[in-house]
Parts: C-alpha cells; structure tokens; sequence
C-alpha cells in the first residue's frame, strides 16, 4: 500500500504543530509555508539582506529534523535566539544560519535543501513563493496596514475587523507546490492565525486553483482560540468562510476538525486576560461550508492552550486512512510527478506550465470520537 501524500499549509507555529506530530507517522510530507514574515529576525533579515524571510521555514525544518543525539542538538541550535549583543540580541541561530546559507549559495532554495540535509528531515519544506511581498489588510473603516508584523501585532482600534488582506506585490508560486498539491491525497489547512499565516499562501497566483483542482481530502484544522487582533468573535463558520472565500469556490470542504477537550478554567482566566476566547462550533452553520465536522480531543496538556501534536497527528492519519487515495489509480499527465511516494524536488524556477489535476470527491465519514472511520459502501466515489 503506498503511503499517503499529506500537504500542510500555513505558517511557522501552525505547521510546526502539525509536521511534529506526523513526521512519525508512515506518509510523505511536505510542508507549504507562507512567505510574509516581516516582524522580529526574520523581519531583519529580510530587510537588511533582502532575502526572503526564513523563520517560518526554520520551525518547519525543526518540526521535520529526524530523531536523534546530533540532531536533537541541531533542533535546539536552530530554536536558540541570542539575548544580548549588538546586533545579535533578538535573532534567532537558524534564521542567520539559513541567511547564510543563501549567502553562500547565492540560492534560498539551495539554502533550504543544505538545511534539510543538515537536520535529515523528513520530507519537503517548500516557500510558497520566492516573490518578496507584502501582506497588506484593509480594515472595515477604509483603512490599511502594511506588512504581516503590523497585522499581526496591532494594540490599537481591535474593535475594527480585518476586511480584506492582499499582497504588494502580486506574487508568483514556487512551481514545486504546484506538483506537491496535484501529488496531494489529503491537504491541511491550519491551525494558525488565519490572516497572517493560513490565508496568504492563497493569496499566491495559482495556489487557491490549484487546491481546488486537486482530488485530495482537505482538512481545516481549527484554532483552539480567537485572536482578538485577527479573529475577535470567531465561531468555526468563520473560519471556513474565510478560507472558502479565499480559495474562490462554493465547494465546502471535505473536513473541519475540532477539539473536543474542555479547556481547564484557570487557563480559560488566564488567555480572557488578553482578549481570547475558545472558537465555538456552530455545526449547522459550519456544515453549510465543510461536508464532515469530526470532534476529537486535541487539547495538549500543560499550561498554554496548544494542539497535541501526537493527537493531531492521530486525526488526521484516522481521517486519510479512512479515504480512497487520490492518486491510487489515476491517468497521470506526463507534466505530472509519480506521486507515489511523492517528494517535491527543489527547482529555482518561477514559473512553469501548471500540472493537470484530477478532481474527487471524497467519502463521508462518521464524527463520532468513539467510533472507527469507515468508507461508505453507499458512496458513489467510495470505490
């Protein structure tokens, strides 16, 4: 049986979350990471070296880092952020490390591939983009925020939402990501902060067609907290809204996954101190936009609200076990990769003739936490 081809969308802390868990998982990963970081050492680097910025690709390279003596000491290395020195205070060793690399080889992509080797990741880290652009929002009173940090980070009028995000300039994709989500059997969207880290990969040219072209199962992992400069108010349909208007289609969906673990109370004091709140189902709504709703407990244990990394992992390897494999018995273009046993290659093209998608509709699966996710005979598209 060949293993799934799992693609994760997002940024650096959503995608971090999610490789950890299935990097010891038997699939073929590949990671697609938003390029609009412009706060802390990455912002730096991207503004004094012109280079794209690298923090989000570094913890999606940590999250994939092969077990180990020499490379747990290398993830450490990569996560560790000076505290004092001019000049150094703030940056973060594998962001200059990755500045480096593309210093040496005069090449981002190359950079990553040496990273990779480095740590021996498992599967692919791919920028969505090598175009450098900004994340721009307007907001609903007619004005705009330049830059991903700014949205990011804004302490002031909270009371006035986010409209609309685009990106100055326009921006091209990096062809790999093309054939990594045409190769694709399940696609997973979040968790991460929905404007600044979800949705701008679907603001690249080609990307939001291309994964509404393809035959695999998409999953939209929820947040487990409104954000109260980005998501104020969120329920679950807000969410999917978003990312259906984003991705330019009325198809909803295959999957929305959700946390079924209540929130311990002090915890629940602690993050409505800053204005966040648990994002609230509301299944009608949500099942207007998504064609299964599953409910499993994601809650990580500790004192910060996370998602389990091995519980997500769990989730989703459930919900792709449960469905057809995309690729398993498809006419393939010969633009199109082998996709069994899919791993992207690391091209420095811009641009190139996208490849020929299939399109799938995925089975029905039972949300019951309890019970064993099965395909339905009854399904047209089940065999």
């Amino acid at each position: 049986m060949n293993k799934k081809n799992i693609v994760v969308v997002g940024g650096g802390t959503g995608n971090h979350t999610t490789l950890s868990g299935l990097r010891a998982r038997d699939c073929n990963l590949t990671a697609v990471v938003a390029m609009t970081d412009s706060g802390g050492s990455s912002g730096r680097l991207r503004d004094e070296l012109g280079h794209l910025p690298p923090g989000d690709l570094r913890r999606c390279l940590m999250a994939l880092a092969e077990d180990g003596e020499a490379s747990n000491l290398m993830r450490r290395l990569f996560d560790y952020r000076f505290a004092t020195g001019d000049g150094l205070n703030g940056h973060n060793f594998g962001n200059l490390l990755l500045a480096a690399l593309t210093e040496v080889t005069g090449d981002t992509i190359t950079a990553i591939e040496q990273a990779s080797r480095i740590l021996g990741i498992k599967g692919a880290v791919l920028p969505v983009t090598l175009t450098k652009s900004a994340l721009c929002a307007r907001l609903v009173d007619g004005s705009e925020l330049a830059g991903e940090s700014t949205i990011d980070l804004r302490n002031e009028g909270l009371d006035v939402a986010i409209d609309y995000i685009y990106l100055d300039p326009k921006a091209y994709v990096y062809p790999p990501v093309l054939d990594a989500i045409a190769c694709a059997d399940v696609i997973v969207l979040g968790p991460g902060d929905i404007y600044t880290s979800v949705l701008p990969n679907l603001l690249v040219e080609d990307v939001a067609q291309a994964v509404n072209e393809s035959s695999a199962v998409k999953i939209h992992v929820c947040n487990l907290m409104t954000k109260p400069n980005e998501s104020a108010g969120f329920r679950t349909s807000n969410f999917l809204a978003l990312l259906t208007e984003y991705l330019g289609t009325r198809q909803p969906l295959d999957f929305l996954l959700v946390n079924s673990t209540p929130i311990p109370p002090r915890l629940l004091a602690r993050y409505a101190a800053d204005g966040q709140y648990p994002v609230v189902l509301d299944e009608a709504e949500s099942l207007t936009m998504a064609g299964r709703i599953i409910r499993r407990p994601l809650l990580a244990p500790g004192v910060f609200v996370r998602h389990d990394p091995a519980a997500l992992a769990n989730a989703i390897m459930e919900i792709a076990a449960a469905c057809p494999a995309a690729h398993a018995d498809a006419d393939r273009s010969p633009l199109v990769l082998d996709c069994d046993d899919f791993t992207p290659p690391l091209l420095s093209a811009v641009q190139y003739e996208a490849s020929a998608r299939l399109s799938a509709v995925p089975p029905p699966l039972t949300d019951d936490p309890g019970a064993t996710l099965t395909v339905h005979s009854s399904d047209p598209d089940s065999g």
